[in-house]
This record gives structure tokens, sequence and C-alpha cells, in this order.
């Protein structure tokens, strides 16, 4: 006997009032096609207007009178189903960083729709010679033409592709059906996958461990094999080996049929990341990330969740591929930004990749040379397990550094971007063959346009912040892409002393052209590296030596592996050092030792020159000496003072109107409802705001922040939960939106 069953459903439209599931009867007919995680189409609301939702539970009992549920009306064919732990995982994500559960779904499923296999097509001869010759002879006396063409082709080669019988053949579809009936030809489809890894596998030589290595990737191994499931942290010095650490564990892994996810926080590192796995793992790895098609993304989703492959590499997305037999998760550089989510729901990867291992049984590894405070703070309070490599692999010695007060060069009557000490060790570099790389924390070709005799700066009218210079002739916004031609004179004073100041990467390129002309040299940021494919090109033409001097942005110092590299040079040091964020001593002392840590890793010693104008302070000092418990300890000292994470939590509250006087208001509202909810317990919360936040407008948006600081994360989740039924619920806040950040990563 069966019984009836009901679908608990999420309507797939994310709007806060619709944060809820509905049930609905499943008919007999999809009663197995529906499970957790389906994609259906339901009749919605008075109109019984069709529309999409997940299944997120199923039962037997109804929630309502019976007759007043609705019958759902079809379950999607072929559409990506989300594994049960993952419609779990995102209604925690919801919850814990706020957001709709819409929001969480969507985020959850790597592949939002299923998208038509590429097929191969080919067209083949079904009779034998002689009467393939007869059939030949008989269309040409009845004058078919284009059946003559194809069966003369198909004569001289048995199997043709059905395109090039279409395009170069010129023959119609109608007669290949027709022959298709008459049992002449057959058509032949092949399913292939549109698989993203295009390079040629190079089978790598497996370096044998050195006894620190060893000592971890067996710690690690055992508890694996004893059923023990832990978090771990790696902090590994760069060039200390924790790749050959990673794949270690990972063979023991694999071996023992369970699937591995490799996180990486930048597209730009998975040239060689992959190349090293492919050697290593053969074609059981994929990649994912944002720049493949939706039907490479597609297929891999598939060949994840068919067992094709073993181990998923790629950004923060790669997170949620669903692997039926999960065993390890690793993060590396887990103290990156680009794990933290710009979008809701505002999660942090390592966070979420703790829960999703929980509820599959799964290891996670950290891995960092420079590892977030929060996560070393962790590790110091025993819920990581810490681990160190203090040697860097291949005996390799840790490059000398220079720190040169830029104060001193302009003293010495030295204007250029080059000091004394870096030219003079470029030139040194160029005449023995070995590579340089330039590293800028700054994008675009100059900084700010302003004018010198009144001060007017160059803004973007919709973000209120300054205009970027380009060397096309025009000023940018880089939040929304309004962009202007560069004034000949001061819209404000008229005066001709208005131009770009600052220096980005093409201006560095174009002094290093200048300076040392007989040097090849690349480029690579975010405007080198628009196009699919860029970042390959450019860590490919480098790691052939084809260019000496590689200038760029934050990507060229994350991981990569360049064995004649022997000088980095930082041109400056405290660019990001005053950015008005409390994290950014700790960004600028990870961004140095990152940098530092490209020079001399192989055979070649190397060096590496940080200019500053603040050579004394500690985050430059105790990166120039590559000790990082020395920076924890002088971070955190500062860090418990202002009540900042990882000592306490910080929750960002953000109300955004098109109408400035109604963002106002409404975050006015919202600071009233804080204080209502909180009552007498204050005295540990500390409120700040509400005010304009720092890109007080953008997209002709008006942005109001409020910030929260308590020492219990939970105390700020209890209070989102509040003001999410606060937003609902109240007429003030019409016409407004809130966003929800928990510690984040950024300036509002």
């Amino acid at each position: 006997m069966s019984y009836q069953k009901y679908a608990d459903i999420i309507i797939d439209i994310s709007h806060e009032n619709l944060d809820k599931t509905y049930q609905y009867a499943i008919p007999e007919e999809f009663s197995t096609q529906a499970t957790i995680g389906s994609l259906v189409i339901v009749p919605f609301g008075r109109g019984n207007r069709k529309i999409n939702g997940y299944i997120v539970n199923i039962a037997t009992e109804p929630k309502l009178d019976i007759n007043k549920i609705k019958p759902l009306e079809q379950v999607v064919e072929d559409a990506p189903v989300i594994e049960s732990h993952l419609i779990y995982l995102a209604y925690w994500m919801k919850e814990t960083f706020g957001g709709t559960i819409n929001d969480s779904l969507k985020t959850v499923m790597p592949v939002k729709k299923a998208v038509k296999r590429k097929e191969e097509k080919s067209i083949r001869l079904l009779v034998d010679q002689k009467q393939a010759n007869d059939l030949y002879y008989e269309y040409q006396r009845k004058n078919n033409k284009a059946r003559v063409r194809l069966l003369e082709a198909l004569m001289k080669k048995a199997v043709l592709d059905y395109s090039d019988v279409i395009d170069k053949l010129k023959v119609s579809r109608s007669t290949i059906q027709g022959l298709e009936k008459l049992g002449v030809i057959e058509t032949i489809i092949k399913e292939i996958d549109r698989n993203p890894i295009k390079h040629e596998i190079k089978e790598n030589r497996i370096n044998e461990l050195n006894l620190e290595q060893k000592y971890i990737a067996d710690k690690i191994k055992n508890d694996y094999n004893s059923g023990i499931r832990s978090t771990y942290l790696i902090h590994g010095i760069t060039g200390s080996g924790k790749t050959e650490v990673y794949m270690d564990i990972i063979e023991a892994v694999i071996a023992k049929k369970q699937q591995v996810i490799v996180l990486i926080p930048e597209i730009a590192l998975t040239y060689q990341t992959v190349l090293r796995f492919l050697g290593r793992f053969g074609k059981r790895i994929s990649i994912m990330n944002s720049r493949m098609s939706q039907g490479e993304r597609y297929d891999q989703f598939l060949r994840a969740k068919n067992g094709e492959i073993d181990i998923m590499i790629g950004p923060r997305s790669a997170l949620f591929t669903p692997f039926q037999n999960l065993g390890l998760i690793i993060i590396d550089e887990e103290h990156e930004n680009s794990y933290k989510s710009e979008i809701t729901p505002k999660y942090h990867a390592v966070p979420v990749a703790i829960k999703r291992a929980q509820l599959v049984n799964a290891s996670v590894i950290l891995g960092s040379a420079t590892p977030s405070l929060e996560s070393y703070h962790k590790a110091m309070a025993g819920e990581y397990q810490l681990f160190r490599l203090t040697k860097r692999a291949k005996d390799a010695a840790t490059p000398k550094v220079w720190i040169i007060d830029l104060r001193e060069e302009l003293k010495n009557k030295n204007r250029s971007i080059f000091s004394y000490k870096l030219k003079e060790l470029i030139n040194d570099r160029l005449a023995k063959n070995e590579q340089i790389m330039l590293f800028l924390n700054r994008r675009g070709y100059a900084g700010f346009v302003s004018c010198r005799s009144c001060g007017h700066v160059m803004k973007c009218p919709h973000c209120d912040i300054s205009l970027t210079s380009h060397n096309n002739g025009k000023i940018v916004c880089h939040y929304c892409a309004y962009e202007e031609r560069l004034p000949s004179l001061c819209p404000a004073c008229k005066s001709r002393y208005i131009a770009a100041f600052g220096t980005g990467t093409q201006k560095v390129e174009e002094y290093v052209r200048k300076e040392f002309p007989q040097a090849r040299t690349l480029r690579m940021d975010m405007d080198t590296t628009r196009n699919k494919g860029d970042h390959e090109k450019i860590l490919s033409a480098f790691s052939k030596h084809q260019a000496d001097i590689l200038v760029g942005t934050q990507m060229i110092v994350k991981g990569h592996d360049f064995p004649k590299v022997t000088l980095v040079g930082i041109i400056a040091a405290d660019l990001s050092l005053y950015a008005g964020d409390f994290r950014a001593s700790e960004r600028t002392f990870q961004l140095l030792c990152q940098a530092a840590g490209r020079a001399g890793r192989d055979a070649i010693p190397g060096e590496v020159v940080i200019q500053t104008y603040h050579p004394e302070h500690y985050s430059i000092v105790t990166a120039a000496r590559g000790d990082y418990e020395e920076f924890f300890r002088q971070e955190m000292l500062y860090r418990g003072l202002m009540k900042y994470p990882p000592v306490a939590h910080i929750l960002l509250v953000l109300a955004t109107s098109k109408e400035e006087s109604k963002a106002a208001e409404s975050a006015y509202y919202i600071g009233e409802a804080i204080k209502e909810f909180i009552g007498d317990d204050n005295e540990e919360m500390q409120i700040i705001g509400p005010a304009p936040a720092n890109l007080s407008k953008a997209n002709d948006i008006y942005r109001q922040v409020i910030y929260l600081k308590h020492d219990n994360y939970n105390h700020l989740v209890e209070i989102k939960n509040y003001l999410e039924g606060f937003y609902q619920n109240s007429e003030l806040l019409k016409g407004c939106n809130l966003q929800f950040d928990f510690n984040p990563m950024s300036s509002y």
C-alpha cells in the first residue's frame, strides 16, 4: 500500500516575504522522480501561475487541510538535483550569514540549470561498396545530385562529419533523413564532455617529502585512517612545499574511494596548480571557475555527481561540488579575501567548508604562509590542529630582504619610482639572464585626477568615489564602469593644472620599458586578464622565460613558482597600509610575505626590495624578517584594544535606498529597533552609527551603515534574525533594502 507524499517546496523568488516553504502533494506519477533537491514546477497563488521551486523536504503527513493542498505539476527532468546535505547547508548559511533561503540555495548550486550536452555527429555508410555503387548510378540517372555527392564521398570515406556534409557537400537534412529511412546511411550521435582542462598530461616525478612534510602528512593520514575527522592548519613559510603535503594526503583519501575539493583563491592560480595535479593524478581531476561557459560548468557538475572525477580544483564556488562521497576539503592560501562572498549570503568559505565537512564526515585542511588572524587564533585555542613547515623545500635559502626608506631616496634627489638599490639589482639580474617580479597593489594607469591649483577631485556622479585615469584618455569608475574623457581644464577653476596622480601598473610598465629597454616585460592585472585564458597565456609565457620582468598586482604574488625569479621589487609597500580598514596591517604583512616568497625558490638565492615611506611599521619590519608570530602578537594587542575580530565579532547592517532621505530614515529606525531589542543588556554591545557608508552612493543607490560589536557571534545572529523579522513586518522600512555582513572583509 502506497501513502500520499507531500513536498515542502521553497519558491524560486528571492523576496523576503516568500522566504518560507509551501506544501504540495506529490502525484503518483512523480513519486520516484520527486526527491530532496529536485527542481519542480508548481501552481502558485490565487491565479495558479506556474513557478519554479525546490523540494527541501518530503513527508507523509499534511500540514494543512488536504483539500487546500495543491498537487505539484512537474518535476523538471535532467535538472541538477541538490544533494540533501547541501539543502541543509543552505539553511545553515541563511541562518549564520543572513539573506533569504533562495539566496543560499542558489549559492550551493554551482550550476543553476541543465545545459544541453555537447554532441559530435557523424554519418556512416551502412551498405557495402557494391550496393553503394549501384545506388550511386541509380541516383545519377534520376538526377538526384545531393544523394550522388553524399554517396560519392562515403564510398571514399565510410564515416563523415555531419556538419561537413551539411556545409561543404551542401546536402540538406531532408536528403540525409531520406537515405536513413532507406537504410543506406545512419547518423551517429556521440555526447562529449566540454572539458575545461586542455593541458597535455606530463607525469610529475613525485618529490620525496622532507622530515617536516612527512610528519604532517603521516599524522593527518593516520587520523583519517583511524576514522578521526578534524580541521588542520598548516602554517608553512613560502616555498616550504605545502602542495606536496596536500597531494600525499589526497592520494590516501582517493585510495579509500573518497573525493577531494581543493580551493584556491584566484583563477590565476589554476594554471600551475592544475598542471601539478594533472601530472600526479591524471584526468581524474577537474576545475570549476567563473570564466568557464555554462556548458563546461554543467559537464563538470555531472562528472563530479556521476563519480567520474576524484578531485575538484577551483575558487570559492567549487566548495559546493556535488560529490557523493566527499572525504577531504583543502583550502590553500586560506587567509585570502576572495574566500569571503561579496554578494548575499555574505559567507566565508572556511566556516562553510568546516560545516559541510561535519555533515558528511570529512576532514578540512587550511594552509597558508600567513594565516588569517581568525584561523591562527582558533589554532592557538585548540579548535584547529596546528602544524608548522619552517624550511623551504629543496633546501632553498630564504631571500635576503632590503627595506628602502623612500623619504631618504627623495632627499638624495631620486625622483624615480625605483630606488637606487632596486635599479642596481634589476640591472644585475638582467645581466645574469634571471627573472624579476615587480609588485604594485594598484590597478589602472594612474591614481585619481585632481587639480593642483584648487584641489578639485574628479568623482563619479553615481558612486561618490574618485575616477581612475587610463591610458586611452578616459577616466573610469571601477565600481559602476561610468567613464568620461579626461578634461584639459579643471571644471571648478578652469586651471590647466589638472592631471592624474599616483602610480598604476600600466605606468610602472612604462617606467620599466623606459629605464630598462633591453628587458622583455609583461604586465598582469585586472585589465590584461579580462578574457578567458589570459591568465594562462601570461603565466605560461613568463614560465617559459619569454619575458624578463613581470609587473603586476596581487595576482602575481600568490602561489606561483618560477625557478628563475631571483628578485622581487615591491614598489610601494604601504599603499595598502592606510586603507581605512582595521585589517590593513594584516593585509600588508600578508602581501609582503607572499611577494617576498616568490624570490629564490630554486637553487639560485633570491633578494627582495621593499620600498616604503614607513620602514619602522611593525607589519613591514616583521614581514621583512618573515616573523609571523611577532606580527600576530602585536596585531592581536591592537585587535583586543579595539574589540575587532578575532577578539570580538562585528555585524554590519547596510540599509540602501534610491532616495537619500529614505536610506537615512530607515537606518535610524533600524538603530532604534536594535536598542529596543538589546534593552539593558547593552554594556557588552558596541553600536557605531547609523552613518553614511564610506561609499555613500553607488549606482545611484544611497547607502547607510550600522556596525555592531560583541564578543558572542550567536548574539549578533539573534539581532540579525530580529531585524529580518522587523524588516518584513514594518511599514517604516518600505522602499529600503537591508543586508547583513558578519566580520566584513572590506570597508563599506
